[in-house]
């Protein structure tokens, strides 16, 4: 079975937002978190999330539809996120499409552009997401070959090591605008993503 899976990563902290949870911010009265399980599970893909063990309203947001991923060390950094969400993946898993879940410019028809693209290669590179300038970014799908070298990561670079690594291998595919690299860590970067939005009509 050729089946991708999305593997949404929101077990981080959120340290740099002054007490609040980034992934409860609203997106039109929606948790942030919530949407971009929405935006995922619309492309027919199993989804799969990782969650901190001590964050009951963010695995409340998960819903029957989406499968969780409690992440016991989640603070020693982004590699034990994907190390726990490539370990709970099924067998029959080709590839897995990394998304933090911050990023709220990413849309359903991005998630379905890199799906369409890797499916249709048959070489199955990795694939990484880039802004129209070519700046590197998200959705990466990694394939099935890389699982066990991912089990190894650790730290908060997340899979960065092993994308410098294995670079040759990478095919990039230019998402609209800057939705690639639009993440949201500060209450500054949330002010200013809310009002570029009230702003654009």
């Amino acid at each position: 079975m050729n089946t991708v899976a999305i593997l949404l990563l929101a077990a981080g902290a959120s340290t740099r937002m002054n007490g609040r949870d980034k992934l409860l911010e609203p997106i039109n009265g929606t948790p942030l978190l919530a949407v971009m399980i929405a935006r995922a599970l619309a492309t027919d893909a199993p989804v799969f999330v990782t969650l901190p063990a001590d964050n009951p309203k963010r695995a409340a947001l998960v819903g029957p539809l989406a499968s969780p991923i409690i992440v016991s060390d989640a603070r020693s950094g982004m590699a034990a996120s994907l190390r726990a969400g490539i370990a709970a993946l099924p067998s029959d898993c080709s590839a897995a499409m990394i998304v933090p879940a911050d990023m709220p410019d990413l849309q359903a028809t991005d998630f379905k552009q890199m799906l369409q693209v890797f499916n249709q290669d048959k070489t199955a590179p990795i694939l990484r997401a880039t802004t129209q300038t070519g700046r590197h970014g998200h959705p990466v799908i990694l394939p099935q070959r890389f699982f066990q070298e991912i089990k190894t990561l650790t730290g908060d670079r997340g899979a960065a090591p092993l994308l410098r690594k294995h670079s040759a291998q990478i095919r990039t595919v230019p998402l609209a605008g800057t939705r690639a690299t639009t993440d949201l860590d500060t209450p500054q970067d949330w002010a200013a993503w809310h009002a570029q939005q009230r702003a654009t009509p």
